[in-house]
């Protein structure tokens, strides 16, 4: 067939990826034309059943595609202690209130929040305290 000889090996390492990470091949194909591919959708379908053989740019252009659509998963994580009430049985994380500024360290008393910071956390909506424009 003319293959080169990892070429069959990246082939199936790319379609176990796919795989197990449920990627179709239209969405494959269409993050690899993106990334500039030459390949047709009928060419890499083509490839992936091994009855077609890309030259190694085009073959490391879709391992990038499928590599950057595995990355935009979401994946599971492992909760810490803290991510969770006293409430047996309940698993939704826990949002506490960030303890408030008292001052005692700086000096500078404690950080007000702003009449239109609807966030309820001390600072800014983001949570991070502001510092003092000196």
């Amino acid at each position: 067939m003319g293959f080169d000889p990892n070429e069959p090996e990246q082939r199936l390492r790319l379609r176990a990826a796919m795989r197990a990470a449920d990627i179709p091949l239209s969405e494959l194909w269409l993050k690899y034309f993106s990334l500039s591919g030459d390949a047709g959708e009928y060419e890499v379908e083509a490839y992936l059943q091994g009855l077609l053989s890309l030259p190694a740019i085009q073959r490391d252009l879709l391992a990038l595609a499928a590599n950057e659509l595995i990355d935009d998963l979401p994946r599971p994580r492992a909760p810490y202690s803290d991510d969770f009430s006293d409430e047996p049985g309940h698993t939704e994380p826990v949002i506490t209130e960030p303890a408030q500024d008292t001052g005692a360290a700086t000096g500078q008393g404690p950080l007000k929040e702003g009449p239109d910071d609807d966030s309820g956390l001390a600072g800014g909506p983001d949570g991070l305290a502001e510092t003092p424009e000196g």
